[in-house]
């Protein structure tokens, strides 16, 4: 089949996106939306307003679900009655959290909050939704991995932990999925302006030094990573599978 930029089209599908309140997450929900999915908002509070009113300008459609994935007892009971309403095509598990503590001081409970956000909520989401995407041999799995997927970082072992772990779940999915239809993948995104890199931005050295190691010369900004969603999400992307796609000014090249 020739390629058309409908390769691109999302109308008629259905995206799940999780911490889609603000930041990455709010980014990628409107893109969606923008490019003709149903986009389910999925936060643990019902404080997606700014997000609704994005997609609402770009007259697209929407519908919020609360689910709090730092309690993994109970995200498999929560996302039941959302699989039996919604044929879910595309799932973007965007939601982490960050706890900056030394690692000879880091808190366990910290820990382990930060790793059922960012990596036990993503295996359960994924192995939940993906079995009715392997069913129906059709569908697409987005990570939202991190620079600290490759690198160490300083003060965020947990987190660095999780993202390393979300690459390498990335790549197991992909290698039993890809011949059921399912085309399973990652974002990697670099220094972004969003909530959790603000102390960062706020430390006036940190940020001169992250400053002068991008070759873009400018931090990057949520918006950046709606193309590669997008493109992640569709029929463009049908033969890219277990890759970690990063976006990041050019960081890594370096």
């Amino acid at each position: 089949m020739s390629f058309t930029l409908d390769f691109f089209s999302l109308k008629g599908k259905t995206a799940l996106v999780t911490g889609a309140r603000t930041g990455i997450g709010q980014a990628i929900s409107v893109a969606l939306a923008a490019a003709g999915a149903h986009v389910l908002l999925l936060g643990h509070r019902d404080n997606l307003g700014e997000t609704k009113e994005k997609i609402e300008k770009i007259n697209g459609t929407y519908e919020t679900l609360l689910v709090d994935l730092s309690d993994t007892s109970t995200i498999r009971e929560k996302i039941t009655p959302i699989l039996e309403k919604h044929e879910i095509d595309i799932l973007v598990n965007n939601a982490g959290i960050i706890h900056r503590e030394p690692a000879a001081e880091f808190s366990e409970t910290e820990w382990l909050r930060v790793m059922d956000v960012n990596i036990n909520s993503v295996f359960i989401l994924s192995q939940e939704i993906g079995k009715a995407m392997v069913a129906r041999n059709s569908g697409k799995i987005i990570n939202i991995a991190s620079l600290l997927s490759f690198q160490g970082g300083l003060f965020v072992p947990a987190y660095t932990a999780s993202k390393h772990a979300v690459t390498g779940l990335t790549k197991a999915l992909a290698n039993e999925w890809a011949s059921k239809g399912v085309q399973v993948n990652a974002i990697a995104p670099g220094y972004i302006e969003t909530n959790n890199t603000e102390a960062i931005r706020n430390d006036e050295n940190r940020n001169k030094s992250i400053l002068e190691r991008i070759p873009a010369g400018r931090w990057g900004e949520a918006d950046d990573l709606a193309g590669t969603a997008v493109f992640l999400a569709s029929k463009a992307s049908d033969y890219v599978n277990g890759h970690v796609l990063v976006v990041d000014g050019g960081w890594m090249g370096r």
